[in-house]
């Protein structure tokens, strides 16, 4: 595959969807195709697993329900979009991908990280991000900025606890995979974010 593939990862309230902008046009001021997507969805059928997803009660769907409606979703999310995108060239700027399914199935949630391995092998095989950046700031920045939303979905809804094992999930896969995941300082003002961020993208 020819195309490029940037993921952008966080915790609530760190500024991912702003950024995903912000990342897709530094690539459309060069000239590339750009896809701008996000998980779970991107797909009309992924859209509607994570509709089920987000509006589904915590006594409504297990954990394991949770995190195999994920990889269904991301699934269709590749045939569909991703693998043709890079296929042709293109570019795919995707909010979330398969480290959000560690970082809050298994360290969130506390599921088995080999089981999540091994679903991530079955749906996307040896397919990773070239890049990934992972915006991070601290659990009271995140519950502040999310606190005065009209509506919080399962997991907005989740305690600081929740939130603190996976930002450490997070932090375990930058540590372990430094040339791929970039640790962007999320609390600072976002013309600095973007600035450090654009500094990651010029690299590539």
């Amino acid at each position: 595959m020819t195309g490029r593939f940037i993921t952008i990862e966080g915790i609530e309230g760190v500024g991912k969807s702003t950024n995903v902008d912000f990342v897709a046009e530094h690539f459309r001021a060069r000239g590339e195709t750009v896809h701008v997507t996000r998980e779970p969805g991107g797909t009309p059928m992924a859209e509607r697993i994570r509709d089920l997803i987000l509006a589904a009660g915590r006594d409504e769907l297990s954990d394991l329900g949770e995190l195999v409606l994920m990889f269904a979703a991301r699934a269709e999310h590749l045939e569909s979009l991703i693998r043709p995108a890079l296929e042709r060239g293109e570019t795919v700027v995707c909010d979330r991908f398969t480290d959000a399914s560690f970082a809050y199935q298994g360290g969130g949630r506390g599921l088995d990280p080999e089981v999540i391995d091994r679903l991530r092998i079955a749906v996307q095989g040896p397919l990773q991000p070239h890049l990934t950046l992972l915006l991070d700031a601290p659990l009271e920045v995140s519950a502040e900025r999310i606190a005065g939303r009209d509506w919080q979905d399962r997991f907005e809804q989740e305690k600081t606890e929740f939130f603190g094992r996976v930002r450490a999930v997070y932090l375990e896969i930058a540590a372990r995979e430094p040339d791929r995941v970039k640790l962007i300082d999320a609390s600072q003002p976002p013309e600095s974010v973007q600035a450090a961020i654009k500094a990651k993208l010029d690299r590539i």
